[in-house]
């Protein structure tokens, strides 16, 4: 089985700065596509930023420019730098990713979630 754990994120004041992580674990073979989505009360959960596994990224409007992501594959992590915070995006961050723990065979995968908090 696979795990798929977040971290980073807390209170921040608007035009803050965070680092969320997203550490996977398991009889990993191989990652695929990563990507963050959030969602925030009341709302569907949207999708934030994602980079394949050769390090092509792409972002929603609402963050381009602001949201980078990036990924150490050594360490089976992928990042969510978070820059000029805005309060709407307060929300549950949530990874995702495609992992194969058997050759040919992708699942795809969430987290727990990481709460991100914009406020004065």
């Amino acid at each position: 089985q696979v795990q798929l754990v977040e971290s980073g994120g807390g209170l921040v004041q608007p035009g803050g700065s965070l680092r969320l992580s997203c550490a996977a674990s398991g009889r990993i073979v191989s990652i695929y596509t990563m990507g963050w989505y959030r969602q925030a009360p009341g709302k569907q959960r949207e999708w934030v930023a994602a980079i394949s596994n050769v390090g092509s990224t792409n972002y929603a409007d609402s963050v381009k420019g602001r949201f980078t992501i990036s990924r150490d594959n050594a360490k089976n992590t992928v990042y969510l730098q978070m820059n000029s915070l805005k309060p709407e995006d307060t929300a549950v961050y949530y990874c995702n990713g495609d992992v194969s723990t058997i050759v040919g065979i992708a699942t795809n995968y969430w987290g727990q979630g990481t709460q991100v908090s914009v406020s004065s």
